[in-house]
């Protein structure tokens, strides 16, 4: 397949893989930013936890590998590099590398589904930060559009979450009885009221509940993993407050499906496999966590199929449900730096 692109870059958000990393490594995500550096010290005891290894690194690693010969077998000879934002193998480095090589014109790929600063426009602007670093003849970069609502997506979305259902009902436990909750990286409202981040992730469970047939009155969206000042306002409900609700409600039965992650990042694996499973262990719910879509087969074909029709002539961009394909090239106001939003004033 002919292209004027020279190459693809992994964009990810990296993350420590020793003890020793952990600091300097929250350090880096937080600059800039209003979080207390006691929070800072409290999520790096979640790395310690694991030995100060974040599982997103490998998890690049798994993906590079399978991607690389999908794209081969679809006739898309490309090299593909690796760069993160906040950690080794860092994306100045990577670009200049591909310099280095002759590389003038690259696709990234960024590990996000939804729009919103954090998830697109900030890998946008720290790919731009390479590219000054690097100076003259650093490369073009482009992105792939966010893929929310790709056919490939869902399906992958779907068979993890069947595959969850189908634990918790290997078990004696009757389909009708089981809630289905996604989860999402929490966001201050300031950053969601400026892009269709909700609205997207609200889409994503829509289709995924409508191919498997699922009850709209039976699944949640909430949150986790807010980490900004408590005055400051964050999209809610928390998924551990909301298990609490839930089994307020006699729900018993629960599968937790972290839509909003591509992979088992830290946020999974702690706030999910451990907070949310101690607590339902404690209120005598059944709990399963459906697997994150990673490396699945259908999304390695989401990948493929972005890939293709941005390298091709091919008109044609999938997507189902209520909302088109999302824009290849964002429009310059898209998902704005948040500025710090207050709640207004309860009346006396």
């Amino acid at each position: 397949m002919t292209t004027d692109y020279q190459a693809l870059l992994l964009v990810g958000f990296g993350g420590p893989e020793k003890r020793e990393d952990v600091l300097p490594f929250l350090e880096n995500v937080l600059r800039g930013k209003r979080v207390p550096r006691e929070r800072m010290l409290e999520v790096a005891e979640h790395y310690y936890h694991f030995d100060g290894v974040s599982p997103i690194n490998e998890h690049c690693r798994q993906l590079l590998a399978a991607l690389k010969p999908a794209l081969q077998n679809s006739g898309i000879d490309l090299p593909v590099y690796w760069g993160n934002r906040n950690w080794h193998p860092l994306l100045t480095d990577t670009m200049e590398q591909m310099k280095a090589d002759g590389i003038e014109r690259v696709l990234s790929i960024v590990l996000s589904s939804c729009s919103s600063y954090s998830g697109c426009r900030q890998y946008r602007e720290n790919i731009q930060d390479a590219q000054e670093l690097v100076g003259e003849n650093a490369p073009q970069v482009d992105k792939l559009r966010v893929f929310y609502n790709h056919p490939q997506f869902i399906n992958a979305s779907c068979d993890r979450v069947a595959s969850a259902i189908e634990q918790l009902t290997s078990k004696g436990t009757d389909r009708e009885e089981i809630r289905l909750v996604f989860t999402a990286h929490s966001i201050p409202f300031s950053m969601s009221s400026t892009s269709d981040y909700e609205k997207q992730l609200q889409e994503t469970c829509r289709l995924v509940c409508e191919q498997l047939d699922w009850p709209h009155d039976r699944q949640d969206l909430v949150y986790q993993s807010r980490s900004g000042r408590p005055q400051d306002p964050w999209l809610e409900p928390d998924v551990l407050e909301h298990l609490e609700e839930l089994h307020r409600q006699g729900v018993n039965n629960v599968v937790i499906y972290p839509v909003g992650f591509l992979s088992d990042h830290m946020e999974v694996m702690f706030d999910l496999d451990i907070e949310a499973k101690e607590l339902c262990e404690k209120l005598g719910m059944q709990m399963e966590r459906a697997e994150t879509v990673g490396t699945h087969p259908e999304m390695i074909r989401c990948w493929v199929d972005l890939i293709e029709e941005r390298i091709s002539d091919r008109e044609e961009k999938r997507a189902i449900g209520q909302f088109p394909a999302n824009h290849d090239v964002c429009p310059l106001n898209c998902c704005p730096k948040p500025v710090i939003v207050r709640e207004p004033a309860k009346p006396a």
